[in-house]
């Protein structure tokens, strides 16, 4: 397999989910090449990178989404799988929120994960008290703010515990208070034991949420290991001039 100049391979152990060789090509264009990385379980993880680099392309390609043109994603040591996929949820950068209040929104997504319905009103309760949204149960969810939606969708991913929770730039166009309000929701999710893997262009988000970090350039994995090191002392070039604010060109 060819590999890209100066890529640094980093095994994180404890290995949840592996990616290997995967490649997703259209139209002649590679648009994620060769990419191999472990993701270690209980632990969050920031996929980083310049636009256009594949982040949220890979993230589908993990999820089962989007069928890779080769390569495989390993989960727990077997091939992804309907098992494997019902093992892990997925919240989008726009979230999708259901012609239904947001009390609604978390009431039928209990009755699709078979939660009896005599259990259910005091799992609506919990999870809005959770996501600080009690004062907002009759409201239509689709008239919630950004980070109201993003917070809405994020509990409800968590129904039926997931050992996985994948995040698509979670915090893109939030104001200071509601991306603090996200964050906060995401490292409690990780407290509970669910591995995190989140798309995010901020490289303060990273700092302040990542354990590990994987930072694609042109769709390949340029680097990949613990945050503290990556995020202080990067050995990639490219990952160098995007910490920096540099311009890379391949």
């Amino acid at each position: 397999m060819r590999e890209p100049a100066n890529i640094i391979r980093a095994d994180f152990g404890g290995t949840l989910l592996e990616t290997r060789g995967l490649t997703y090509r259209a139209d002649g264009t590679r648009f994620v090449d060769d990419v191999s990385l472990r993701l270690r379980e209980g632990r969050i993880t920031t996929i980083l990178g310049p636009n256009g680099a594949g982040k949220s392309l890979l993230l589908r390609l993990i999820h089962g989404l989007i069928a890779p043109t080769s390569g495989d994603v390993i989960w727990n040591g077997r091939s992804l799988d309907a098992p494997a996929r019902a093992a892990q949820a997925m919240v989008f950068q726009r979230p999708v929120m259901m012609r239904r209040s947001v009390a609604g929104n978390l009431r039928f997504a209990l009755k699709v994960k078979g939660v009896p319905r005599h259990a259910r009103a005091a799992q609506v309760e919990a999870l809005l008290t959770k996501a600080g949204l009690q004062d907002m149960a009759t409201r239509p969810a689709r008239l919630l703010s950004g980070g109201e939606q993003q917070k809405l969708a994020i509990v409800r991913a968590t129904i039926g515990a997931p050992r996985m929770l994948m995040l698509d730039e979670p915090t893109a166009n939030l104001d200071p208070s509601a991306t603090r309000a996200v964050e906060t929701l995401v490292q409690d999710v990780q407290t509970q034991g669910t591995t995190v893997v989140m798309v995010t262009h901020d490289q303060g988000q990273a700092k302040r949420l990542a354990q590990d970090v994987a930072f694609l350039q042109s769709g390949r994995l340029a680097e990949a290991g613990p945050a503290a090191r990556l995020l202080t002392e990067p050995q990639s070039r490219p990952m160098k001039a995007w910490l920096d604010g540099e311009l890379y060109v391949d």
